[in-house]
């Protein structure tokens, strides 16, 4: 009798699942409401529909690409990609503190931008390795 085997579920998968799902909500948050949350970020709409867009893109490859790809680069992208988030947040938190109004297009094109990058790393990110996949393993970088 044949056995099946299927890869593991790993808490890194379960946490890359959980990130492009955060991103494909706040991508539906964008998208429903773009001209009270460009209001209340001092933002135009079409900015936030960007965003929504991208981040929509993003988080659809981030989940799609759990499979087939090592968790050990979707953890360097994730700390790349949340470091940069939250330097973005704070670049624009101190704008806002000085009274300038550019606080929240710095985030918003963040969120426009970075999502994008993210999807085209790892879709160019060497795919995981056969056996390493069907036994749970991760030996690629």
């Amino acid at each position: 009798m044949d056995q099946v085997v299927t890869p593991r579920v790993t808490r890194e998968t379960v946490g890359a699942v959980a990130d492009g799902a955060f991103k494909v909500v706040l991508a539906a948050v964008c998208l429903a409401a773009p001209a009270p949350l460009g209001r209340l970020l001092g933002t135009p709409a079409y900015l936030m529909v960007l965003a929504g867009v991208a981040l929509s893109i993003g988080g659809a490859v981030e989940i799609g690409f759990t499979r087939s790809r090592p968790m050990r680069t979707y953890t360097r992208l994730m700390i790349a990609y949340d470091s940069g988030w939250a330097l973005a947040a704070l670049v624009g938190l101190l704008l806002a503190w000085q009274g300038s109004t550019s606080g929240g297009d710095v985030w918003m094109w963040y969120q426009t931008a970075a999502p994008v990058v993210f999807a085209a790393l790892l879709v160019a990110a060497a795919p995981v390795q056969a056996d390493a996949a069907t036994h749970g393993a991760d030996t690629t970088s």
